[in-house]
């Protein structure tokens, strides 16, 4: 289990679920409600957020990592995920910026550890690593029933008019998927100060509601009448 942060003005939010869930939308619509209260906050993603780390998010997502298997997968990610905290979380933090991020560790947890089968102890040392004890104030759980996902990107790709192609996740089987949702409830369950689970099949208006409701009752520095 993750221990307790180590910053005290800054916030670091994440947002977890499997995929189609909507995590960008509700990570852009908690900025824009986080800036009309004048609070300073950065949109990152993982993998990715810096250069390096954007180029090894590349890498995986094109399937080129697949044929190594999930244990080399968990340490690219964790790679990634060092430079990450160290060039864009950690600075940010440190001068009093939020950082709201779309995956964080979690998901390595999810993907390789509880779904890929990567032994606990090799997560468990990554992370410790990557991480250099930048821990999540809170996590965002979005959790959704995969086949019910998969239509909604399916529709969203049509009325853009985008072919539905997938990358390396997003084309395994629904059976995956589900063992996918499984991981990250789990997660949850094992971190309750940290995560909330919320539903994300409700319309992403209630869910935004719901998230900032969240948000502003866990960080109260927001100030009296959050919900506005």
């Amino acid at each position: 289990m993750l221990d307790a942060p180590n910053h005290s003005t800054a916030r670091f939010i994440t947002f977890e679920g499997g995929e189609g869930v909507g995590k960008s939308t509700q990570v852009k619509r908690l900025l824009e409600r986080l800036a009309a209260r004048d609070v300073s906050a950065v949109r990152t993603r993982e993998p990715g957020g810096t250069p390096k780390a954007e180029a090894i998010r590349s890498y995986i997502l094109q399937g080129r990592s697949e044929s190594w298997g999930p244990g080399a997968e968990a340490v690219l990610f964790a790679s990634a995920r060092h430079d990450h905290v160290t060039q864009l979380i950690a600075p940010n933090l440190a001068r009093g910026t939020w950082v709201i991020s779309d995956r964080f560790c979690d998901s390595t947890r999810a993907y390789q550890g509880l779904t890929g089968g990567v032994d606990e102890k090799l997560i468990d040392a990554l992370e410790d690593l990557a991480l250099d004890g930048h821990v999540p104030d809170l996590t965002i759980v979005l959790d959704m029933d995969p086949e019910t996902a998969f239509k909604r990107v399916e529709m969203r790709a049509v009325e853009d008019g985008l072919a539905l192609t997938g990358d390396r996740f997003e084309k395994e089987e629904l059976d995956w998927h589900r063992r996918l949702r499984d991981g990250f409830l789990n997660i949850a369950r094992n971190n309750p100060d940290r995560c909330v689970v919320l539903s994300a099949e409700q319309p992403e208006e209630h869910l935004a509601e719901d998230i900032w409701r969240v948000v502003s009752e866990r960080f109260p520095e927001l100030g009296a009448g959050a919900g506005a």
